[in-house]
This record gives C-alpha cells, sequence and structure tokens, in this order.
C-alpha cells in the first residue's frame, strides 16, 4: 500500500472529455480528503474512499469542500486550481491527499476522483492548523493544467 506520486486519476481524464466535471464559476462541488501513509493512492484511483483516510478529532471524514479559482487559458494553456485549505484545532498524521467531485453531472456518482497528492512524507499538527497550500493560479504552476 501506497500513495503514489502525485497524479491526475485516469478515470478523471476520460470524464472530463465527457462532460463530468465543471469548474467554471463553481458549478461542481470538489472536496479534499486526506489520507495515512497505509492509503493505496494513485493514477488508477477511481473515487474516494474512507479506507485509510484520516481520523481526528477536528477532521470529518470527506474532508472538506475546496474553494475553485475558476478557469482560465493563457498561452494555450488551460488551468484551473483552488484556495488553500486549512484544518484548524486538528492532532493528525497524514501522508497524501484525494480531490474529488461530489457533483452528480449524469456521471457515475458523488465521490469521482480527480488528483491525488503525495505530501512525500507524513506530515503532522498537533492541537493546530493543518493547511493545503496550493500552487499559484498561474500556467506554470496551478494544480491542474492542459497544455
Amino acid at each position: 500500500m501506497a500513495i503514489t506520486t502525485n497524479a491526475i486519476c485516469n478515470s478523471f481524464k476520460k470524464q472530463l472529455l465527457s462532460g463530468e466535471h465543471d469548474f467554471d464559476a463553481s458549478a461542481d462541488t470538489f472536496k479534499l480528503a486526506m489520507f495515512t501513509s497505509a492509503a493505496t493512492l494513485g493514477a488508477s484511483t477511481t473515487n474516494y474512499t474512507t479506507a485509510s483516510e484520516v481520523s481526528s478529532s477536528g477532521y470529518t471524514a470527506g474532508g472538506s469542500a475546496l474553494v475553485n479559482q475558476g478557469v482560465k487559458v493563457s498561452s494555450a494553456i488551460a488551468i484551473t486550481d483552488f484556495a488553500d485549505l486549512s484544518f484548524t484545532g486538528v492532532t493528525l498524521t497524514a501522508r497524501g491527499a484525494l480531490i474529488y467531485n461530489t457533483t452528480t453531472d449524469g456521471g457515475t456518482g458523488t465521490t469521482e476522483a480527480v488528483a491525488v497528492l503525495d505530501f512525500g512524507a507524513d506530515k503532522t499538527a498537533t492541537s493546530g492548523t493543518f493547511t493545503i497550500q496550493f500552487p499559484a493560479f498561474t500556467t506554470s504552476a496551478a494544480i491542474l493544467r492542459i497544455a
């Protein structure tokens, strides 16, 4: 079991071309859930699961909703990104996270995986704040980019 490097989920790529995800004007709701090092997550992940999800007071199963920064195209690169996300008053250890879509758009359900984030090592917070910092909303850094 492992979280295998940062990855855009293969199922998401297909669903994107089928019109199942809408990042524009926050039409769909995307969430981020955090996982321990025991999680098995990677490009082949298709849906959110509770298996090996972080468990802590102050952290709710399923994670938290992300605030979408919108979409844009610049220099022939389409991008979308999210605002930083903080979990406050938590004591937890996380190895990675899953971004997933909770909106049904005629797709297969409300837990469709988008991307896996590997923190590179266990990260902890003790009676404090755990913050996921997303990259800048630019064509060279945004979390989701299509060139």
